[in-house]
């Protein structure tokens, strides 16, 4: 039975707190009715359970071509950027030594209008995050991985940006208002980090932080060498007060709260600028398993896709509802990657990463379009 979960926020103190001003209500109870779109119907033609009023097509599949061009295996972290009438959808592809990057174009009535790459031979590119100046920041998940900012439309030569770290890369969110960059580690005991570019818009030099202290009162300490050598202490080990999260995965920033993942944890965590703490939003207890992906919307939704459990992508409401939105089914073996919005909020681009057959080179690319709240 797929259920309507409410969840509290809570912090690792038992203390009750909420986390941003997109969070006003939060209660403990369960029900059985649906979320804000309703029940999910029988899975369509493309193998996806969606609520009334939605559809969905098949925009991509692994070693196919589409717009001139070879779609990429194992596609993982992806976003929207506005592109005069149309707008593009990136997306990473998490295989080792020749991944990368490739970039589609829509025009305005949402047709495909080509295809190209926009990163080439780097290494198990998972997720990343869009800039606020339009670059898309590709992290690499290996040990001492990179950061590479990537042009979407496909003009200027993707940079490494060896300040932002070297470490097991997952995910990136811009904060605008206070002009950092918030980074999640993909390890066991992975730390959320922070960097700082001397200069806005340009991350070829910066100061790069882990989060310390206790949840209730956290603060941040400069990482001494964000950049180790193979022999030398990695980052997660460099400070002694650093907080430490079981796989950091997917992160998004919105109304002075970076919310972010932790598939070891089953927690969705919360840290507030303001009041400089960290809460958990989602604590595993409900329908959303193998929390990964996370990306949100205006109106204050965030929509969190599955590695595992049973392939949906859940979202959260601002009043704590947690409800699937959509399944995959029939991909058993795969996990949902790279969630985003078109820029007019009415069609969410993901990928299943490795299909049917559960091999990298299977990865199906969908988009679904509906009455999405935005």
């Amino acid at each position: 039975m797929h259920r309507r979960t409410f969840i509290s926020a809570v912090t690792t103190g038992g203390a009750v707190a909420v986390v941003g001003s997109l969070w006003q209500a939060t209660a403990t109870a369960t029900g059985a009715d649906d979320g804000p779109y309703g029940p999910l119907l029988p899975a369509d033609g493309n193998n996806l359970a969606l609520p009334e009023g939605f559809t969905s097509r098949i925009i991509a599949r692994s070693a196919q071509e589409i717009g001139g061009t070879r779609w990429h295996p194992a596609p993982d972290g992806g976003a929207c950027f506005s592109d005069e009438d149309g707008w593009i959808y990136v997306s990473n592809s998490e295989i080792p030594l020749a991944g990368g990057v490739t970039a589609i174009r829509f025009t305005a009535e949402g047709a495909i209008d080509g295809a190209y790459p926009i990163l080439r031979g780097s290494n198990l590119n998972c997720a990343g995050g869009a800039t606020p100046w339009n670059t898309w920041l590709s992290c690499e998940e290996i040990f001492r991985g990179k950061v590479y900012e990537t042009d979407p439309y496909g003009k200027d030569d993707a940079a490494e940006r060896p300040a932002m770290g070297r470490f097991k890369h997952e995910a990136a969110a811009c904060d605008p208002d206070n002009q950092v960059i918030y980074l999640t580690e993909d390890e066991s005991d992975g730390c959320f980090y922070r960097f700082t570019p001397e200069t806005w818009g340009d991350l070829s030099s910066g100061r790069l932080e882990v989060l310390c202290g206790n949840m209730e009162s956290v603060t941040w300490k400069e990482i001494p060498n964000p950049a180790p050598g193979v022999l030398e202490t990695q980052t997660r080990h460099q400070v002694a007060d650093a907080v430490h999260f079981n796989g950091g995965e997917g992160c998004h920033y919105a109304d002075a709260t970076c919310y972010f993942t932790a598939k070891g944890d089953r927690r969705v965590w919360a840290y507030d600028t303001r009041s400089a703490s960290v809460t958990s939003i989602y604590d595993g207890d409900g329908t959303l398993d193998g929390v990964d992906n996370i990306t949100g919307t205006a109106a204050g939704d965030l929509y969190v896709a599955e590695d595992g459990g049973n392939m949906e992508i859940n979202i959260i409401t601002a009043d704590g509802v947690v409800a699937p939105v959509l399944r995959v089914e029939g991909h058993e073996e795969s996990e949902i990657t790279g969630p985003a919005f078109s820029p007019d909020g009415t069609r969410l681009y993901f990928s299943s990463q490795r299909g049917t057959s559960g091999s990298s080179s299977d990865g199906v690319t969908f988009e679904v379009t509906g009455p999405f709240r935005h």
